[in-house]
């Protein structure tokens, strides 16, 4: 078991022990440089930097980075965009290149884990100035007070984090895997000649438009907070792809007339159909007007077996066709009722709307265990090094 002697860690300002990089290029192409690194391309709770775009898109950034520098978004800094690089490349002007000043005082493998504890962040956030776009400067960072533990126990506690880090990309490329095996599973459901093993049968099957086998519910209430209802499902509570809502928020606060949804119902995000949110809520709930709520004919089909239908690439690939507008393309339940599908019994629906219950359960065990993983480790990083 890993002992730490807190007692004799030192304290530092982080400007004393980490040098912040202000290096331009002045033509990065020429200088060999061929990765760019922009705002976007780090992502949030993976410190390791996994995407890049070619500098040969016409990119105008100069700054340069070093394989092994740390990256810092400084925008948002609540992003928690924090990274280690794996190339030689060159970055936005809005991303913070940090680098150890003496790698025998303090790990470079270390300091992302420093920069990604609550304590940091909370010093990054309220440090920050800007409205739209909130920044933050190595000026203030730079005198976050630090407890630097002995290089032995750095390592130790690089190598911690690293299993843990190994063990929830385990769980996640598990979950990947299975979530591309239930794509395919789905896509097979809306072929002109429909296949799911044996269970599809051509002669027990029939063609309808969804407007035929459900409709839409435009129930609302102009005062969500006092409507007896105690969630509230908004478009950012949609996951692509997700066959069921699985967070919500509370509607106390809302003050505009919102839209009313009941368990069982299909609720479909129409705005920015390319985004594919189409899933199934489990709750009754007030919804966002954005929304299209569908109750299914359950003489006919099953509601869990339609939300199949719009998981689809041929369904999406049909709304995002028919979304109309300028700035925010939206869906209108006149064109999605139209969508066509070879729909076979309600029995054979069933046995389909089974197997996948079952395969939900399996991915559903992983997230939970995925996002359990890095509760953990963002815990023992603020136990350990906030």
């Amino acid at each position: 078991m890993m002992r730490l002697q807190k007692e004799v860690w030192k304290k530092f300002n982080l400007g004393s022990i980490v040098d912040e990089l202000r290096v331009n290029s002045q033509n990065p192409i020429e200088e060999g440089y061929e990765k760019y690194v922009g705002f976007e391309h780090i992502e949030s709770d993976n410190i390791y930097l996994t995407k890049y775009g070619s500098l040969d898109d016409g990119i105008t950034f100069k700054k340069i980075f070093k394989k092994n520098d740390v990256l810092f978004g400084k925008i948002r800094a609540y992003l928690n965009k924090v990274a280690i690089a794996r190339f030689d490349g060159i970055c936005s002007g809005d991303i913070l290149v940090l680098r150890t000043k003496d790698k025998n005082h303090l790990q470079q493998e270390i300091l992302p884990y420093y920069l990604t504890t609550h304590s940091f962040l909370k010093c990054a956030v309220d440090s920050s100035i800007g409205t739209t776009l909130p920044r933050t400067k190595w000026l203030h960072l730079s005198k976050k007070e630090i407890l630097l533990p002995p290089i032995d126990e750095q390592k130790m506690i690089v190598a911690l984090f690293n299993s843990i880090k190994n063990a929830i990309e385990q769980v996640e490329v598990q979950e990947k895997r299975l979530k591309e095996l239930r794509k395919s599973l789905i896509n097979k459901l809306v072929k002109e000649k429909p296949s799911f093993g044996n269970i599809i049968k051509l002669n027990m099957c029939g063609e309808y438009s969804i407007g035929v086998i459900a409709e839409e519910i435009s129930d609302r209430t102009d005062n969500p907070s006092e409507s007896g209802f105690d969630k509230f499902i908004g478009l950012e509570d949609f996951e692509s792809g997700e066959l069921f809502i699985k967070s919500y928020s509370s509607p106390e606060k809302l003050v505009s007339a919102m839209k009313i949804c009941h368990k069982g119902n299909v609720l479909f995000a129409r705005r920015n159909a390319y985004l594919k949110r189409a899933s199934i809520t489990e709750y009754d709930a007030v919804c966002s007007g954005d929304v299209i709520v569908i109750k299914t004919n359950e003489n006919i089909i099953h509601s869990k077996y339609l939300v199949l239908i719009m998981n689809t690439d041929e369904f999406w690939n049909y709304a995002i066709s028919n979304a109309t507008g300028t700035m925010s393309k939206r869906v209108k339940w006149r064109d999605l009722a139209k969508f066509t599908f070879v729909l076979p019994d309600l029995e054979h629906q069933q046995s389909i709307v089974k197997i996948f219950e079952q395969l939900e359960s399996v991915i559903d065990k992983l997230r939970k265990q995925r996002i359990a993983l890095k509760k953990l480790k963002q815990n023992l990083l603020n136990e350990i090094l906030g």
